[in-house]
């Protein structure tokens, strides 16, 4: 099959984050595949939930349920020597990746990795690294870094799961700067108080998967679009950007879809291209 192409890749995808830190009073974002973000505030670089790598299409190649891409790699991680924090939401590769987060370790002595504070053992055992050297959170909890604030609600993928201690495994994190409330799902189902924790926020930036739930699949499901649509407009999110999908054939969605629920529903959106730029001045 032949791959999507990014909207910008490589040099190309460097120059336009270096180029964007000339606008000082907005700030940017970049969707990297799958549900990674790269934020850019005011010179300083936030990644969430990053998937840099063919891990999983090599993992299982030769398996029952192979992972084919669907979209070119934007970047190798090593070129990414300008980043603050990244945020891991759960344990699914796709969100915790060795190939991508040892790398990014490497090329940024002084990174900061948020986690859920039940997965430390495993994230340092993934990433051989010290177990202090992520910074863990429960839900509920929150943490300022390099200018980030970091508040976190439980995500239910499929289900709220909490360790021994009573720790969520799986977290969505609203992430506060400026004057901006960004919500970035994580991977995650829609659960009973979801809408009630969230619109305090009053969310400018909604980030919601919408490749859905189908046990044919064998995976933890997600958000369809319909419910990533109904859940922005629940939430009063000024914008959503959906993610989770046209990363592997077996697990993804139509984007049209999506398009379509959010003008019947009158909800601001925008879909982005791999590689694509989005500014906040389109809501200034």
């Amino acid at each position: 099959m032949t791959l999507i192409k990014p909207k910008l890749k490589d040099a190309a995808f460097l120059e336009d984050v270096k180029h964007a830190e000339s606008d000082f009073n907005s700030f940017h974002l970049w969707w990297l595949g799958q549900s990674g973000f790269l934020i850019q505030w005011q010179r300083k670089h936030l990644l969430l939930d990053p998937y840099l790598s063919d891990s999983l299409t090599e993992k299982y190649a030769d398996t029952d349920k192979p992972h084919i891409r669907m979209t070119e790699l934007i970047i190798n991680p090593a070129r990414l020597d300008f980043i603050d924090v990244v945020t891991s939401s759960h344990i699914h590769t796709d969100h915790l990746d060795a190939r991508t987060l040892i790398p990014l370790m490497k090329a940024n002595p002084n990174l900061k990795l948020i986690i859920p504070e039940a997965n430390r053992q495993i994230v340092a055992e993934r990433l051989d690294t010290d177990p202090l050297f992520a910074t863990g959170l429960n839900d509920g909890e929150s943490v300022d870094i390099n200018g980030f604030r970091f508040i976190t609600l439980p995500a239910a993928h499929e289900k709220i799961e909490r360790d021994e201690a009573g720790r969520c495994r799986c977290l969505s994190y609203v992430i506060q700067f400026g004057s901006w409330n960004l919500y970035h799902s994580g991977d995650t189902l829609w659960y009973e108080d979801l809408v009630e924790r969230l619109k305090p926020f009053s969310v400018d930036v909604a980030f919601l998967p919408i490749n859905g739930r189908a046990l044919e699949r064998r995976v933890a499901g997600n958000l369809n679009a319909k419910e990533a649509v109904s859940l922005a407009r629940q939430i009063e999110a000024k914008i959503v950007i959906p993610h989770h999908y046209d990363m592997f054939t077996f697990n993804t969605a139509n984007p049209d879809e999506f398009v379509k629920e959010a003008e019947a529903a009158n909800q601001h959106y925008t879909v982005l291209t791999c590689g694509e730029r989005w500014s906040s001045g389109v809501l200034q």
